[in-house]
């Protein structure tokens, strides 16, 4: 692959790459890299950093342009922008899985329009661009491939609650749905408070407090999409 492969995705995102072999890692795929026993890194460890610059790039977007929002709103809409379908369109878009290295098996079951592969190298796009580039072009980079898919739930909030978005999310990346448990319940029966938990997996990943199970487990919804995003 040479840098006028890269030509139309380069124009569509408004990046000149300085060292283009960055830029490359982002389309090697750990099945393709197994198959032919090539000493080349895939794309996890950018993928990796684009995740992390990914929820700092969106956290700030939303915190200025949100300024009325609580913590848990900003939560639950960044959620909502940074989930795996969300991902998938923007790296539909950029057809980038065109790009991809990939082994015949994932090949042959449709690896290039799978969507957490297609999610897993938009942000792996996101990692090589922080490198080759900086912060400020990263922002530019999301600003014109993946929050224009957005501008509606921007401005007017997400269209579900942190329950719903939450278990879309561990829908897609555990297959599995978050479990709910009550802690500890106190007070007397017209103001009792309950302490709810939620697991993914066996583990905890939130806690909420409220004067029903309903707002507690809402709570504790927020505070796991905060861990997961």
């Amino acid at each position: 692959m040479n840098v006028e492969q890269f030509a139309k995705l380069l124009n569509e995102i408004g990046i000149e790459f300085k060292n283009p072999k960055i830029l490359e890692q982002v389309f090697y795929h750990r099945s393709y890299l197994n198959e032919v026993k090539m000493d080349i890194e895939s794309n996890e460890r950018l993928e990796f950093l684009g995740d992390s610059v990914l929820s700092l790039v969106i956290s700030f977007y939303l915190f200025s342009e949100r300024k009325g929002d609580s913590e848990g709103d900003l939560t639950n809409l960044r959620a909502y922008v940074v989930k795996t379908k969300s991902l998938a369109q923007a790296s539909l878009k950029l057809n980038l899985g065109s790009y991809l290295y990939l082994s015949k098996g994932e090949e042959q079951g449709g690896g290039r329009e799978n969507p957490q592969l297609l999610a897993n190298t938009y942000e792996a796009l996101l990692g090589a661009v922080y490198l080759d580039q900086g912060l400020e072009s990263v922002k530019v980079v999301i600003e014109k491939t993946l929050l224009p898919l957005f501008e509606k739930e921007i401005k007017s909030g997400p269209p579900k609650d942190a329950k719903s978005n939450l278990q879309e999310i561990v829908q897609e990346k555990f297959k599995i749905s978050p479990q709910y448990k009550i802690i500890e319940t106190k007070g007397p029966d017209h103001a009792k408070k309950f302490l709810v938990a939620v697991y993914i997996k066996g583990k905890e990943y939130g806690r909420g407090v409220g004067a029903s199970k309903q707002v507690a487990e809402e709570q504790s919804a927020t505070q796991a999409l905060s861990r997961l995003t």
